[in-house]
């Protein structure tokens, strides 16, 4: 035991001198708890929080888009309390074994996936892991439905036509797209993201849904049935919805097919290239959930064999690279992950029950409050769960 203290000890002090300089920005110098934050962050009530309760806050102010695992460990240095994290980060056991050895206790990762976060390890160490679900829901699903109608109603290539100065008058066929209204919309993970985008389609395109959830999603079927029944009774054909038993029901009898899972070893690849094959020719294909979600390779074969079926992506299996191909298939609607990318208010579930008070969290000899902010894995760690 004494041994392998003795080896930790060891790569630290290897990993603090191989360390490279990172630049940052410092708020509260004098602040007792270090947080280190791998990404400057919109707004600055964030940073008040985190000052206003003691924190030295060191926010990284590098160019680089994607910090690797090196950058990381010369942010987090001899001493970090805690560190809020991105989804593109390769949080494992390399990470976190160094937040540990400068004796940090939590990790948040600016998402609400942590597929980049192996939990395990981060149990290992003791180090609690928050997400942030809920406050994403109305903004994803939003993204999600103007790639839905931007791949039907061919936005992107109509503009990019209009730029190049080929407009040149009105044609009963030109840039012809999909109606939406009275079609089947398909959902794949009928969680919160999920049925906030088929609430949004159901009602405002009146689409029939069908969706597959590994859990009956009771509150979206009476929605779609009040909706329904609303529509009666304004003289209107109602629409409706049916809970399908498989994936492959859905895609076979969706016009439009929205992904909304987990990302994990059940759901790699998801959509391969035989579930490709099973979908409608003309059907439109969106995804705002993980890029791996979708073989991409297999993506890129089926949009050059069938013009005439679309995609709409915000993320990507190799970000933030395309696969070779996907580029240049004008039916694909591609952008850089902005579906969080939303100004306003976020109005999501809450986290926290006073949100201007983070001492009960920051302050270990306290006793805990009645609901902790999302933490994944704090069961494991003996904390308080929260029911909110």
């Amino acid at each position: 035991m004494r041994s392998s203290i003795a080896l930790s000890q060891k790569i630290g002090q290897v990993v603090a001198s191989m360390a490279k300089p990172i630049s940052i920005e410092v708020w509260n110098p004098a602040g007792k708890h270090r947080v280190v934050s791998t990404k400057s962050m919109p707004g600055t009530r964030w940073i008040r929080l985190l000052t206003d309760a003691d924190c030295r806050l060191e926010i990284c102010t590098e160019k680089k888009t994607i910090l690797d695992v090196e950058d990381i460990q010369a942010l987090i240095g001899d001493k970090c309390d805690g560190l809020i994290g991105q989804l593109t980060e390769d949080w494992g056991e390399t990470l976190f074994s160094t937040l540990k050895r400068a004796g940090g206790t939590a990790f948040s990762n600016m998402a609400v996936g942590y597929n980049n976060v192996d939990v395990n390890a981060a149990n290992k160490y003791g180090i609690a892991v928050g997400n942030t679900p809920g406050v994403l829901t109305e903004t994803t699903a939003e993204l999600a439905v103007a790639l839905t109608v931007a791949a039907a109603r061919r936005v992107v290539e109509a503009d990019q036509f209009m730029r190049a100065g080929l407009y040149d008058g009105w044609l009963p066929h030109l840039f012809v797209g999909n109606l939406l209204k009275g079609q089947t919309v398909g959902i794949i993970g009928a969680g919160r993201i999920g049925s906030a985008y088929a609430r949004m389609m159901v009602e405002g395109f009146k689409m029939n849904l069908i969706y597959y959830d590994l859990y009956q999603s009771t509150r979206l079927e009476k929605y779609v049935t009040a909706y329904g029944e609303f529509l009666m009774s304004q003289g209107e054909v109602p629409v409706t919805w049916k809970r399908a038993s498989a994936v492959e029901d859905v895609l076979r009898d969706a016009d439009v097919i929205s992904l909304h899972p987990v990302l994990d070893k059940t759901t790699y690849h998801l959509i391969n290239k035989d579930r490709l094959s099973i979908m409608k020719k003309e059907a439109i294909l969106v995804n705002a959930s993980r890029g791996p979600v979708i073989d991409e390779a297999a993506l890129v074969d089926h949009l050059k064999a069938n013009p005439m079926f679309r995609v709409g992506l915000d993320v990507f299996e190799d970000e933030p690279y395309m696969k070779p191909g996907l580029a240049e298939q004008k039916n694909a609607v591609v952008v850089p992950h902005i579906a969080s990318a939303s100004k306003g208010k976020v109005k999501g579930y809450p986290v926290w029950p006073d949100a201007n008070r983070l001492e009960p969290f920051l302050d270990e000899n306290s006793t805990p409050p009645a609901a902790c902010p999302s933490i994944v894995n704090a069961k494991v760690l003996g904390l308080d769960i929260s029911k909110l």
